[in-house]
């Protein structure tokens, strides 16, 4: 067993040639500990990607897992630097994460109408319409899960039967230009039907499509951000983005 103090003196290149050579578990295990930091910046840096879906303490799990497995995939002569390759890693895992769960929750029609009661009857008691907070206090919600629904409220309404078989729907109607469902005119479309249909057409997607279009829509980043998350260019997400909303509205203009 190596000494401690000769494991803390030795780079991080030489800890990784060290490992290569022997693939001794305290080399790794030391490199492992070393980059955790990566884990969490990252972590906290695509915190509104995950938040009310997972815990950060479960990414940083995950990430210990995906280092260790990173360690073992690291070619020098191949791959960039390590701190480069692994922080790529990291980001590809929290997405294969967000992946994993449901776009859309199971749940998500009776958490809007439990939101929208609460509203009206606080609008009622107060004289004054509601914050946001004061909603989800009463429910008993997380504010960051709140708002999340909320914005998945407003993408229904904007990517709404009407909306997606309009042949005029190009990147700027698609805007989220309002938090309120009720300002939105196609709340006409938003029945159990319609949604479920939106869901499957969301569904059959590719899984890059489909993650295009949660992050664009459910958590507002832009494309910028979200070419950063995904190591791409901006046109390309912006083609990625495209390609998913003719195919939303072929999948929609059929079921019509």
């Amino acid at each position: 067993m190596m000494p401690a103090d000769y494991l803390e003196e030795k780079t991080n290149e030489e800890l990784l040639e060290m490992y290569r050579r022997d693939g001794q578990l305290e080399v790794k295990q030391a490199l492992t500990l070393r980059h955790l930091y990566i884990v969490k910046t990252i972590a906290l840096q695509m915190r509104s990607v995950y938040a009310g879906t997972l815990q950060m303490e479960d990414i940083i799990n995950e990430g210990v897992i995906a280092i260790m497995k990173g360690i073992d995939r690291y070619d020098p002569e191949r791959d960039n630097k390590f701190e480069t390759f692994i922080s790529r890693r990291i980001r590809g895992m929290i997405i294969d994460l967000v992946r994993k769960n449901d776009w859309m929750p199971r749940d998500f029609r009776k958490q809007v109408k439990a939101m929208e009661n609460v509203r009206l009857e606080l609008e009622r008691t107060l004289g004054v319409p509601p914050s946001d907070e004061q909603i989800a206090e009463q429910i008993g919600m997380d504010i960051r899960k709140y708002r999340k629904i909320q914005r998945m409220s407003v993408m229904m309404n904007v990517l709404s039967l009407d909306m997606i078989t309009d042949d005029e729907g190009e990147h700027q109607s698609m805007q989220l230009s309002s938090s309120d469902a009720d300002s939105q005119p196609e709340k006409a479309f938003l029945k159990e039907e319609s949604r479920q249909i939106l869901t499957e057409a969301v569904n059959s997607l590719k899984e890059k499509e489909k993650l295009v279009v949660s992050l664009y829509y459910v958590e507002e980043l832009n494309m910028g951000q979200i070419a950063q998350i995904l190591n791409v260019s901006e046109p390309r997400i912006s083609q990625i983005h495209s390609s998913a909303i003719r195919k939303l509205k072929a999948y929609m203009s059929n079921y019509r």
